[in-house]
């Protein structure tokens, strides 16, 4: 044989392809077998399954209904019975064999994909064997254990029939009336529990559930009836016809008082509770407790609102009579204003010169007064004749109210329009007698120093802050009196008065204080050459009205002489003032 050589590629491939194929073919091995397996435990556990049916617990349980059978409608259910039973063990049971047979074949033969169709199909068919089974053996349970189940449940009901009849006993008083009738119903119970043991006696099995049922019924019953009936009677016999008979008396008390009721529909509703409690107490005596109680407390519930009801409108009147008055007083108190108002308008549009809009106020005003007093008039014969509640009567002059205060304010916005006026004229009075005070001021300040010349524009001030006083007198007497003119006037008036009185001020202090410069600087003529010169030329400026540049010149000047000269000249000017 020649030596193969590994290192050529072909060989390698050749290789690899070989491992690969081989390792392929060992995967598919390995998972057969464990898919072969699978199949095999599953087939398994459905034979197990299928010997579990073939051996049916219902086969007992059918003997033991046979051991009591004494009526025709037991012994047709048991005829039943046995004909399903014989179709599971003879048909249904053996067709899961063949099945289970024909599944078997199939793996042997390595047919998986049938074998798998075939187990889905056999595990159908087991399901519904298994549940054909089951429902039967349910079926004849229900027989068979119903006597022990009867009687423990009935043993329960027996004790719960003791324990209502104790209670019923231990507090009979409170049942009143209907004690007779629930004393018969626990009678008729007790019969039930005797048909009960008739039933288990005759092996009347499949009566037993109807009896057990109505037992049930009737005690649920008869625990409501234990539980409520004390309250009917209380609330029937006792509570209702006090309760009753008390909204009657307060309601014929308030009614002589004046309180308008009638939208609560007392009497109405009195007679039909008393229809509705006699039909309670109807159904009650048959023991029909059917919405009784709740009705009863609905009832309750609806006197104790109108306890509430009557209560709010005794507060409702006293709140509204409160605020009636109220509301009376300042009607009144507006209409006075309003009536004083008018009779002078005529007076008043003589003195003031009045806007369109205000007098349009003013009418307005006196129209929703017309049409609240009206409404007012209308409210207190709604009143008097007791037709509306004392809470629509409160709603009403509450609206009043808030209709009265809107028209207060409008009149007071007009009223405060006048008063401004008469203030401003007075104000302006005021004002004209301090602008007089000023203006003479300034001229006693004029006459208090021998000015050597007076600038012509301070003549122009002068007269302007005369002609404006004049203006004012003129303003104020006329009739009727613009008040924005006339505070116009005043403005203007005391803006050149204390113009002029500030120009006068200033005057004066600075030709005092350069003529005690000029004086001072005197001392230094002779000193200084050009001094003499500039104190000639503050002396021309002086004498020509110029006293702030004669001023600035001097001081100038001697402060070169002089250092800090202004402020030595100031202190010196205000220790002689």
């Amino acid at each position: 044989m020649k030596n193969i050589n590994l290192n050529n590629p072909i060989v390698i491939i050749a290789i690899c392809a070989f491992l690969t194929i081989i390792a392929f073919i060992t995967v598919i091995t390995i998972v057969r077998h464990k898919k072969r397996k699978k199949m095999k435990e599953l087939l398994a556990n459905l034979e197990i399954e299928k010997n579990k049916l073939s051996s049916n617990p219902a086969v007992p349980e059918l003997a033991k209904v046979e051991s009591f059978l004494n009526n025709e409608k037991l012994e047709v259910m048991y005829n039943e019975w046995s004909k399903r039973l014989k179709d599971i063990k003879e048909v249904q049971v053996p067709k899961l064999s063949d099945m289970l047979l024909e599944a078997e074949y199939s793996l042997n033969q390595k047919d998986y994909k049938s074998t798998i169709y075939k187990i889905a199909k056999l595990e159908m068919e087991l399901y519904k064997v298994r549940t054909n089974s089951d429902f039967l053996l349910g079926e004849i349970k229900e027989i068979t254990t119903s006597e022990e189940k009867s009687r423990s449940t009935i043993t329960k009901y027996r004790a719960k029939y003791r324990e209502l009849y104790q209670k019923f006993e231990v507090s009979i008083k409170e049942y009143g009336k209907f004690a007779k009738t629930i004393r018969a119903q626990f009678e008729v119970i007790a019969k039930r529990f005797e048909d009960f043991e008739k039933i288990m006696d005759n092996n009347e099995f499949t009566e037993v559930g109807k009896i057990v049922d109505i037992i049930d019924n009737l005690l649920n019953h008869m625990a409501i009836v234990i539980e409520e009936v004390p309250s009917i009677v209380m609330l029937a016999y006792t509570v209702l016809p006090k309760r009753i008979e008390e909204v009657t008396n307060t309601y014929k008390q308030m009614i002589s008082e004046g309180y308008p009721l009638d939208y609560l529909n007392v009497e109405y509703n009195i007679s039909e509770a008393n229809a509705k409690i006699k039909n309670v107490i109807t159904k009650t005596k048959s023991l029909n407790l059917q919405d009784s109680l709740f009705e009863l407390k609905v009832l309750l519930d609806y006197f104790d609102s109108l306890f509430v009801d009557f209560d709010n409108e005794k507060r409702t009147r006293k709140a509204y009579e409160e605020k009636l008055s109220i509301f009376n007083r300042k009607l009144t108190k507006v209409n006075k204003v309003v009536k004083d108002i008018f009779d002078q308008l005529d007076e008043i549009k003589n003195v003031y010169n009045l806007s369109d809009q205000n007098i349009e106020l003013l009418k307005e005003v006196k129209k929703e007064l017309k049409v609240l007093n009206n409404n007012y008039k209308v409210l207190v014969d709604h009143t008097g004749n007791h037709t509306f509640a004392f809470s629509k009567l409160l709603g009403e002059v509450e609206g009043l109210s808030n209709n009265l205060s809107n028209t207060e304010q409008k009149l007071d916005d007009s009223l405060k329009e006048i008063g401004t006026m008469k203030d401003d004229e007075v104000r302006a009075r005021q004002q004209l007698e301090e602008i007089k005070m000023v203006l003479k001021e300034s001229k006693n300040k004029m006459r208090t120093y021998n000015f050597p010349h007076v600038p012509q524009n301070y003549y122009v001030e002068l007269k302007e802050a005369s002609l404006a006083i004049r203006e004012i007198v003129k303003e104020l007497d006329k009739k009727p009196i613009t008040i924005e003119v006339l505070n116009t006037r005043v403005d203007t008036a005391r803006d050149l008065v204390l113009k002029l009185y500030t120009k006068t001020i200033d005057m004066l202090k600075n030709a005092r204080f350069a003529e005690m410069a000029i004086v001072y600087g005197n001392r230094y003529r002779s000193s200084y050459n050009n001094l003499n010169d500039i104190l000639n030329r503050s002396e021309m400026l002086f004498n020509k009205g110029e006293y702030r540049s004669a001023l600035d010149n001097t001081v100038n000047a001697l402060n070169n002489i002089e250092p800090g000269i202004r402020e030595k000249l100031e202190s010196m000017y205000n220790d002689k003032q």
